[in-house]
């Protein structure tokens, strides 16, 4: 069942999928169509799942789910990839590979592989202060408070200068 992402609970569990490149508006109007036809009939063991979305910055999909009304199961986790993957070959963007960095710099969102990132922290391009996505966060929760932190405050910071 679709929910409104803004009134779901704090708890609730998220997944997030950055795209490699930034979504034009029609892949955007796309998206939540695509969103929205998936989410009503997503289900768990024939249960329907209160989940809502959000398309942030015209480059993460963020999909939340409310588990106290239904948990989702292997089955459904596994349906929401398919419907991810298929979202990938319908607009020819990568959304799965967790490999990647995304980050702001002089205002700008930017996408690098991990191994461009490291390059860039070891050489001082970034630093402690830099802004990156977070994309770990479990719930709503911690999207909301530590999704955008400074690279000292993340997983990201052990790629850092000392």
């Amino acid at each position: 069942m679709l929910a409104d992402f803004n009134t779901l609970p704090t708890q609730s569990r998220v997944w997030i999928y950055q795209s490699d490149t930034k979504f034009t508006e029609d892949q955007v109007t796309q998206l939540r169509k695509d969103l929205t036809t998936f989410l009503t009939s997503w289900t768990a063991h024939g249960a329907s799942l209160q989940a809502g979305f959000e398309i942030k910055y015209n480059r993460f999909i963020i999909i939340a789910l409310d588990q106290s009304q239904a948990s989702a199961s292997g089955c459904s986790i596994d349906s929401q990839v398919r419907f991810i993957q298929a979202i990938q070959e319908d607009l020819g963007v990568d959304l799965l590979d967790k490999m990647n960095v995304t980050y702001y710099q002089n205002d700008r969102i930017h996408y690098k592989p991990l191994m461009d990132f490291k390059k860039m922290a070891k050489d001082g391009a970034v630093g402690k202060k830099t802004i990156v996505f977070n994309n770990l966060v479990t719930n709503l929760e911690e999207y909301t408070h530590h999704w955008e932190v400074p690279a000292i405050e993340s997983w990201h910071s052990r790629f850092l200068r000392k």
